[in-house]
């Protein structure tokens, strides 16, 4: 049985490598890098859902659940977890009426990374 190393803090919740310190986001910062620059080219979401999908980000409210194609996705006040596929189709209310939401805005940075 190997010992985990002292100096690992996890994995990186995108490609599963290990971190050497400790991320908030639970991305490493190769991982993380991929997912700002997929926010900044992005031209087809309007500015404040991309200003909430990445704060989703930054707070590590996006966690990727099968292959990087269905995640959950924690609500801005915390209280409420959605599913969310990177294609676009989201369990919140917005996303059961057929809006775009910030939620599948975030989930796809994350699975274009």
């Amino acid at each position: 049985m190997r010992a985990k190393k002292a100096t690992e803090h996890g994995r990186c919740l995108k490609c599963r490598r290990p971190l050497r310190k400790p991320s908030p986001d639970g991305y490493g910062p190769k991982c993380r890098l991929k997912v700002r620059r997929n926010a900044r080219t992005d031209t087809a979401s309007p500015k404040w859902q991309v200003a909430k999908a990445l704060e989703l980000l930054e707070l590590g409210a996006v966690i990727p659940l099968r292959q990087n194609r269905i995640f959950l996705v924690v609500a801005d006040d915390g209280t409420e977890v959605y599913r969310t596929a990177a294609t676009g189709q989201c369990n919140c209310p917005a996303g059961l009426r057929s809006v775009r939401c910030y939620h599948a805005v975030a989930a796809q940075y994350v699975a274009a990374a």
